[in-house]
Order: structure tokens, then C-alpha cells, then sequence
């Protein structure tokens, strides 16, 4: 390489304050493989012969991040680098952490702990690669292998089975025979790794270009027997491999993923527990499931549009027509959607408070249940939402306790 992209040009005055001290240092890792693939980069990491303390003393700005396992965080302008010192690492008694990490001065030492070769890729600021183990010739023929002997990677970090399967969704690549057989072997040490591991990178796979191909090596290799919830749903899986199309984000994605398994909108809080996902997303997943079902058998309500919002129910539409081609388009939805009255509840013109001055009664459960009504008499154009309008309509159908 010649002419670098913008991202590392920016970070080689680092690379070289590291060198004017007598250190090496590369780039290393996805960047290098990304580059080369000519994808996006949205960082860059650096790998280096210079212990953390040595790297702390170089850079004014520093921050460990990791420091326990080599990896220093530079300040430097207005761009932060990850700096990791060369290591080995001793024998893996969880199949998840090394039971020790040892700092050494040595590039190919570094590499061969590496999970797959696409990633044991080095570069130096003038843009040479350095490839130990043939990973630019994987690259070039689309193969994910194992760094080395493959269960030996695989019993270091058990999570890299997961990974290999979703660098082929994501990459669109294939599994190298022996690295897939590997996974086929060792399928169960799955379980050694925390939920919330497994759920980023089978997120990754949902998200991929190629998902199909990263679901059905999934299935194959038995690996999603191991995964929260879904060790009796291989047929469900097969079916969700042959949906087409990429999600726009990863809560649509698990809202897919869900309609397939056939998650009930009263199991899905649950489900979704298992798999460590957030409060926020569970609320998400669970109403674009419910307005996923509802928009499979029937047009938009207002309902709906209101309860979705705008871009919610343009994801829920083209989502609804990729699992159900047959489907008759909403041709006019945006239009719809600014046909309604109101677009949130703060928008409705009347409140508690005044219902409760007006009508001189005790709060309780009715006023909720009377404020839900007039809220859905004008999202249906019953009533117009104007203040005297809604409190004569409160007072005529109200049941307070006085």
C-alpha cells in the first residue's frame, strides 16, 4: 500500500512517537483486514513491543483501560487509539480468560494467539502487510480458518465459535473445513460464555449481508443448542434463515428473530431476559412485535400508526412485506400517519389535573381509564381534541367515585 486511508494516516504520528523511542508498532487486527476488503473503518487498533508503563510514559493523555492485559487508551488530539502491548497467554481453565497474560517484545508471538487469520494481520505505517499465517490469501479466498490448530483456539476462548459464524454473515465468507469441524466438536464449551457475549455476536449475525449463511453453519455446528431459549428450535431457525433482506437495526432484527420462534407478546419479556437484553429494548421488541402481528393480518389502524410512530411503522411495514411478499402494501402511510389527530399523549388538550378541577371529585383508577378513552376517541376522530369538547364529553360518560 502506498496511499493509506485517512484513519491511519491520522494515527501514524502515534505509531512513530512509539518508534522514535526504539519501540515497534503496527497496525493490527479488523482494521487491516477491513482495509484490505476496502469496507469502512471506524477505528484503528495498534499493537506494540512497548510495555503499558513504557506507553504511558511516552503520551501525555493516557487512560488504562486494560492494563492488565496490555491495553493502554492514547489521547492524542482529538482521536483516541488503543494500544496493546505484544502478549502470550498461559492455559484457559473457563474458556473464556487466560490464566495468565504475559507481555513479550515479539510481533509473531502476538499474532499466533490471534483467533482466525483474516484477523492475524499486521500493518506498518508505510502501509506493508504483515502476514504470518496466509491471512491475505483467506481474504482472497473468502475463508474464516483458525489461527494454528483450531480447538486449541477454541478452548482459549470459547466465544470465537460464535464469532467464526458471524464473520460469515458478516463477510459473506465460508468456514474453512477443519475450523468448522472444530466447532462441530467442541460446540458445547459454548456454554462456559456469559449471555450477554453470545447475544453481541449472534447480533452481529442477524445483521449480517449473509445471514442465512452464518444462521444455517449456526444450525449445523449445533451451536445454537447451547443458546439461551433456543435449544429445541432448530426448525424455527431453518425457517428464519430463508427470510431475505438485511434489517436497518438490531431491535428490528430480534423482533424478525422472535416472529419466527414464535414468541408470544406475553413471553417475550421473559425470552429476552434470558438473553441479557435492556429494559428499553424489551419495551421496543415487545410493541414491534405486537404491531408486527397486527400489521401480518390487517391494515393500519390509527391505533397502530399512533402507538408506533412514524419510522417504527415504516420498519414494522417493509418488515411485514419481506416475511409475507403476498401482502397489499400500505401505499400512503406517511400520509396516514399525519392524518392523525394527535402523535403522542402530551399532545391531547385536556389533563388529569383539569378533569379532576372541573369535575370536583377524588382521583383514582377511573381517571386513567377515562383518560385512555378520551385518548383513543380522538386518535379515532370521535372527538376533537379541544379542551371543552373533551371535558363535556368526560363529564357525560365519567363514572368517578365522588
Amino acid at each position: 500500500m502506498t496511499l493509506l486511508p485517512a484513519i491511519f494516516e491520522k494515527a501514524i504520528p502515534v505509531i512513530e512517537q512509539l518508534e522514535k523511542a526504539g519501540y515497534e508498532a503496527y497496525f493490527v487486527g479488523g482494521s487491516v483486514r477491513d482495509m484490505l476488503l476496502k469496507k469502512d473503518i471506524s477505528d484503528v487498533d495498534i499493537a506494540t513491543s512497548a510495555f503499558p508503563a513504557e506507553v504511558k510514559a511516552l503520551f501525555k493523555r493516557t487512560v488504562d483501560i486494560g492494563i492488565e492485559h496490555g491495553t493502554v487508551l492514547v489521547l492524542w488530539e482529538d482521536e483516541e487509539y488503543e494500544i496493546t502491548t505484544f502478549r502470550t497467554e498461559s492455559t484457559y481453565q473457563d474458556y473464556r480468560r487466560p490464566d495468565e497474560v504475559t507481555f513479550v517484545r515479539s510481533l509473531e508471538e502476538d499474532l499466533k494467539r490471534r483467533d482466525f487469520t483474516i484477523n492475524a494481520l499486521a500493518m506498518t505505517k508505510e502501509g506493508a502487510i504483515i502476514d504470518l499465517f496466509s491471512g491475505v490469501a483467506d481474504l482472497e479466498k473468502r475463508l474464516i480458518r483458525a489461527v494454528g490448530l483450531p480447538q486449541e483456539r477454541f478452548h482459549e476462548d470459547a466465544l470465537r465459535m460464535m464469532r467464526a459464524v458471524r464473520f460469515m454473515s458478516q463477510l459473506d465468507f465460508d468456514l474453512e473445513p477443519a475450523t468448522a469441524e472444530a466447532i462441530a466438536i467442541h460446540h458445547e464449551l459454548l456454554t462456559k460464555i456469559a449471555t450477554e457475549r453470545i447475544q453481541v455476536e449472534l447480533t452481529k449475525l442477524l445483521l449480517g449481508k449473509a445471514r442465512a449463511k452464518g444462521l444455517l453453519q449456526f444450525i449445523d455446528s449445533e451451536l445454537y443448542r447451547y443458546c439461551p431459549a433456543l435449544s429445541s428450535a432448530k426448525e424455527s431457525l431453518i425457517q428464519f434463515s430463508q427470510l431475505m433482506g438485511i434489517f436497518p437495526t438490531k431491535n428490528i432484527a430480534w423482533t424478525a428473530f422472535l416472529y419466527y420462534l414464535e414468541i408470544s407478546e406475553n413471553n417475550v419479556e421473559a425470552f429476552l431476559r434470558e438473553w441479557k437484553s435492556s429494559k428499553q429494548e424489551i419495551r421496543f421488541i415487545k410493541l414491534a412485535l405486537k404491531l408486527l402481528n397486527a400489521r401480518l393480518t390487517d391494515a393500519w389502524s390509527n391505533r397502530m400508526l399512533y402507538d408506533a410512530g412514524l419510522p417504527l411503522a415504516l420498519q414494522i411495514e417493509e418488515l411485514a412485506l419481506v416475511i409475507n411478499p403476498q401482502l397489499v402494501p400500505t401505499v400512503d402511510l406517511e400520509e396516514q400517519y399525519q392524518r392523525l389527530a394527535i402523535k403522542d399523549k402530551s399532545e391531547l388538550n385536556i389533563t388529569g389535573d383539569d378533569l379532576l378541577k372541573k369535575m370536583n371529585v377524588l382521583p383514582g383508577k377511573w381517571l386513567g381509564d377515562l383518560l385512555a378513552e378520551l385518548e383513543q376517541n380522538v386518535i379515532d376522530h370521535q372527538i376533537i381534541n379541544d379542551q371543552k369538547l373533551l371535558l363535556a364529553w368526560a363529564i357525560k360518560h365519567a363514572h368517578p367515585k365522588k
